[in-house]
């Protein structure tokens, strides 16, 4: 290099370092996974370039600091045995972290389908749980000595990069004219570039591919609480509403006609609904579609559950609103839509909204959260408890079979469940439970003598298995108490395993199994029509026949309605409406998408607009942001 501009070239190295790591990493995933997705090597034609383009934006940003802070360096200190240091223990460490985070862009790759997303920020926000469990789930001593082994083999061929520092000759205009190049650049394209500006098209997979994952990292920090209208297509918010009122006042009940400003629907109730019976809603973990057989799946990892099916109403094509827990929450607890970014369940001000707690408490119940874990992970507790539920979690189980960092077992849970419900029956007030389960999840540790299912190292296998074995523990022996016989179970899933397929939202991956069981109360039936988390609450207050007021999104899947379904889904900053035919995908940039999707061949291809079916989407997502934003959704 000329000896003019030699200052730069640790700043030059780092960044062809960083640009080797990013083509090696993108063939790494591409080989490892995107093989299984249908991408072809022809295609590694345009997914490395445009991934080049990516990771030269973030390298820009990157490596700002070091060049302006090389530039302004007078010589004197430059050249001075603490910065010889400085520089040499700041390139260890970023030799080591950007070695480091190549396996863990792949192992989230491998558990997401995605690089670093809105998921990595949030678990950030857990540092226990989420650590102890990828030490217990991934190789992470391995991985930290091979990365530290390759780091200090680097720093030894690398050895004269920092050394060198000690004969530099100073050349001011030059170093301070580079240093402002860069500058610059940094600024316009912060300006004029949006990140991971440069995709292929409308394969996720392959976008995910080219897109540069500490860009998607930092990209989520910043939007992980967003203005909706400041990102996403919007209506004015009166059109939006009055949509949004029409589109629910044909789904039944009354519309709120005092509260223009609302969505409020007022249900007169039936005389032949079962009544004020007990409600227990079983939240399973992770449990996808794919592991039942009688919904398809190629595994029968649920003989119970799909034994049970049999004896109920059993939803063939129900669907999860996202690929997070509190997502789950958020739908079947308060029947509201999966709004961008972070659900409510982890939003400020979700106190006192409507829920499916709060429309059974006015109707006489008593209304619990149980949860195997700790409830401070992922804000549950405060939500459940400031909106009215007696919260019952980890701390309050004494004595367990088995736990791991997520909590106690399901059957550990389900004992805590029963002991609980007897006290709630002696009231003689009926009662309504939400249980959420942590077992079928990493790191998949069991206790022993369970038949079939390891003690460790079962995988996702036998974290389904457990999970049938405790439900099916549970029901059993429910049936022994005496309130049984006044009690309808609900038995759905937050959330499906992982987000599988290439398309932008892919919908076959949030089909997950549902049951209303109640033997000899109610009537079994195979229910083939699409339907939501949030149709839940709308559905179980019909079947019991019990009067009502709120706000919810949803609808009840029993009773005929004039419209065609609407399946609403997020998937990182992406939310989709879905009505059996059409899927209408939002974006930020005000981005909009059209597809038709064939759910034999599970296949989207891009569609002419739909102007009306559009509206229809940015309704119900801008409405619900402006009602919760206006505490509206009380």
């Amino acid at each position: 290099m000329n000896n003019k501009f030699s200052r730069f070239r640790l700043v030059l190295w780092l960044c062809g370092f960083y640009l080797l790591m990013g083509a090696l990493l993108r063939f790494v995933l591409w080989f490892a996974f995107g093989t299984k997705a249908g991408i072809h090597a022809s295609e590694l034609g345009t997914i490395i370039p445009l991934g080049a383009l990516n990771d030269s934006i973030q390298a820009t940003y990157l490596l700002a600091p070091l060049s302006i802070y090389t530039a302004l360096l007078p010589n004197r200190l430059y050249v001075s045995r603490w910065n010889r240091r400085l520089l040499q223990a700041g390139f260890a460490l970023t030799l080591l972290a950007l070695l480091y985070l190549g396996p863990v862009e792949y192992f989230f790759f491998e558990e997401f389908n995605s690089r670093f997303n809105i998921v990595a920020t949030d678990y950030l926000i857990f540092p226990h749980e989420v650590f102890n469990d990828i030490w217990t789930a991934y190789p992470v001593g391995r991985t930290l000595t091979l990365v530290a082994l390759a780091t200090l083999g680097l720093l030894w061929l690398t050895r004269g990069l920092v050394v060198g520092t000690q004969a530099q000759t100073d050349y001011p205009r030059h170093r301070w004219l580079l240093g402002t190049v860069h500058l610059l650049a940094s600024a316009v394209l912060i300006v004029s570039v949006n990140t991971n500006s440069f995709i292929p098209g409308n394969d996720r997979v392959e976008n995910q591919l080219a897109i540069n994952g500490h860009s998607q990292f930092f990209e989520a920090l910043r939007t992980s609480e967003i203005d909706y209208h400041a990102y996403y297509r919007s209506l004015k918010p009166e059109d939006s509403l009055q949509i949004l009122r029409k589109e629910l006042a044909s789904l039944g009940g009354v519309p709120d006609a005092a509260h223009a400003d609302r969505i409020d629907r007022r249900f007169s109730g039936n005389a032949s609904g079962l009544g004020k019976l007990n409600v227990i809603v079983v939240m399973e973990e992770s449990l996808g579609a794919e592991f039942s057989a009688s919904l398809g799946g190629k595994k029968d990892l649920t003989p119970h559950l799909d034994a049970y099916g049999k004896e109920g109403i059993w939803f063939t094509h129900m669907y999860a609103q996202g690929t997070r827990t509190v997502r789950g929450l958020e739908a079947i607890s308060s029947s509201f839509p999966p709004i961008p970014t972070v659900s409510i369940v982890r939003r400020p001000n979700n106190g006192n909204i409507s829920t499916w707690g709060k429309v059974m408490r006015e109707s006489g119940y008593s209304t619990t959260f149980l949860y195997g874990g700790y409830g401070y992970f992922d804000n549950m507790n405060a939500f459940f408890e400031s909106n009215g539920y007696e919260v019952v979690d980890r701390t309050a189980i004494p004595k367990a079979r088995f736990e791991n960092i997520w909590g106690v077992s399901d059957e550990d849970l389900f004992d805590a469940a029963l002991i609980h419900f007897d006290e709630k029956a002696k009231s003689g007030k009926p009662f309504f439970a939400q249980i959420m389960t942590t077992s079928n999840h990493k790191p998949f540790t069991f206790r022993a003598g369970i038949p079939g299912i390891p003690e460790n190292g079962g995988g996702r296998e036998a974290g389904v298995r457990y999970a049938d074995f405790a439900l099916d523990y549970f029901l059993k022996e429910a049936h022994k108490h005496p309130w049984f016989a006044n009690t309808v179970f609900v038995v759905v899933a937050d959330h499906g395993a992982r987000v599988y397929g290439k398309s932008q939202i892919p919908i076959r991956s949030y089909e997950i199994p549902c049951l209303i069981w109640a033997p000899g109360i109610v009537k079994p039936a195979a229910i083939d029509e699409l339907a939501s988390q949030i149709d839940l609450a709308p559905t179980v207050l019909g079947l019991l026949g019990l009067p009502y007021q709120a706000p919810f999104f949803g609808r009840d899947v029993l009773a005929d309605t004039p419209n065609p379904p609407i399946m609403l889904f997020s998937h990182n900053h992406d939310i989709g409406l879905y009505n059996g035919e059409r899927l209408i995908v939002l974006g930020m940039q005000r981005q909009v998408w059209n597809y038709r999707y064939d759910r034999a061949a599970d296949k989207l291809t891009e569609a002419s607009p739909d102007p009306k079916l559009e509206q229809l989407a940015v309704a119900y997502y801008q409405t619900a942001s402006d009602l919760f934003r206006d505490h509206h959704y009380d």
